[in-house]
This record gives C-alpha cells, sequence and structure tokens, in this order.
C-alpha cells in the first residue's frame, strides 16, 4: 500500500486528461451526422450521465434502439480519435502524480476508456510509471465504473477503505461507494458543478485541492 497507506484511483478522460473540448467537438460533429442539434458545454456537463445511452434519452426524450446506439458511438468515438492527439494532461496532473509516487504513495488509473487505446495514451504522456495499475474498459458493454471497479481493487489487493477515486464524474462517486471507497470531484471534466454537487462527494476545481482533501478522507 505504500508509505502512507492510501490509495488513490484516478479516473482519465476529463480528470487527468484535459479532453473536455475533444468530447464537446466529437458530440457535435457526431450529433450533425445524426440529424441532432448541436449542444454547448455547459448543457453537456448539465445532462452528461453514465451509462451514456441514458445522455442521449435525455437529449432524445427515449432510449436510442440497440441499432441507434451502435451508430452514434461509433460516430463519437470516430470524431473523437482525430481530435485526441490535440489533448493534454490537466494542469499539474504530472508533478501531482510524481510528487506521491516519490513519497512512497501509491496510485492506480481506471478509465472506460478502451483498454487497447488508454494504455498507448498512457505511455505516450510519460505517467505510465507512477501507477502500479492501469485498467481501462475490456468489453463492450455501456455499463458504469462500479463493476470495473470491483475487479480493479481486486487485482490490486487494496482494501477499498483505504481507497479515494479521484474523477470528474458523477458514476465514479457511484462506482467508489459500490465499493466501500471514498471519491472526490473535479469539476474540469464532463459535469457541472451543481451536477456533480447532488452525488454528495467533495467537489473541488482543481486536482491539487482533490488530493488535499483525499488526503483527509481517509
Amino acid at each position: 500500500m505504500g508509505k502512507h497507506g492510501k490509495h488513490l484511483v484516478w479516473d482519465w478522460n476529463g480528470t487527468l486528461l484535459d479532453d473536455i473540448d475533444a468530447v464537446i467537438g466529437a458530440t457535435n460533429a457526431a450529433f450533425a451526422e445524426l440529424g441532432l442539434a448541436s449542444i454547448t458545454l455547459e448543457r453537456y456537463r448539465e445532462l452528461y450521465t453514465v451509462p451514456v445511452p441514458k445522455f442521449y434519452e435525455r437529449l432524445m426524450g427515449r432510449l436510442p434502439t440497440d441499432e441507434e446506439w451502435t451508430v452514434m458511438d461509433g460516430a463519437f468515438h470516430r470524431h473523437y480519435w482525430q481530435r485526441a492527439d490535440a489533448c493534454g494532461l490537466t494542469i499539474g496532473a504530472a508533478e501531482l502524480l510524481a510528487a506521491r509516487q516519490e513519497a512512497g504513495a501509491t496510485q492506480s488509473l481506471l478509465s472506460l476508456a478502451p483498454h487497447t487505446h488508454l494504455v498507448p495514451l498512457v505511455q505516450r504522456y510519460g505517467i505510465a510509471e507512477r501507477f502500479v495499475r492501469v485498467d481501462g474498459r475490456v468489453d463492450a458493454s455501456t455499463d458504469g465504473k462500479s463493476g470495473h471497479m470491483v475487479r480493479h481493487l481486486a487485482a490490486l489487493g487494496v482494501p477499498a477503505e483505504r481507497v479515494v477515486v479521484i474523477g470528474d464524474a458523477a458514476d465514479d462517486a457511484v462506482a467508489a461507494a459500490h465499493v466501500g471507497a471514498r471519491a472526490v470531484l473535479y469539476t474540469g471534466g464532463s459535469h457541472s458543478r451543481a451536477s456533480l454537487s447532488r452525488v454528495g462527494a467533495p467537489v473541488v476545481d482543481s486536482l491539487e485541492e482533490a488530493v488535499a482533501v483525499a488526503e483527509e478522507l481517509v
């Protein structure tokens, strides 16, 4: 568990990776293909939810069919990966990760991004060695992060009561609660502060603050 006993589980998209502009650009490019109206960042942050088909339900007034979802998901990811190379790490992320590792603390990365895409990206940004484990999605499900969190912590052998999850989505807090861990939610990604505040976990505006709050939680 490291010198301090506290383990951080980081989210990737919208948390360590500052990709919200790419997400909005890809969303609106996909919407244009699908005949849906474009969406502002503010409205996206108010409506976004996991599982993602529920987000489309909020926009369309109904859940997409399986066939529609396949088209929507494919269009979004095609446009997202065209934009992803222009994204950088969130301000302070690399320094925070390095400082925790150098202090003997442990941390891992759990994302719903496809594992085969995630690992090369983390390596490209030069932070792979900061984590004791990196896990992305390995199936085609639209489920949230809860089941993945169970498997992630089991593989790590880390007791949930010593874990704090740092993410940008309500689903990160749901996944943390599912395993008995704590969460800190960051406002720089997919959700507005108001929507994050409804979850009940601490809400912060920087990753530096997120780590500071996490240190006080367990």
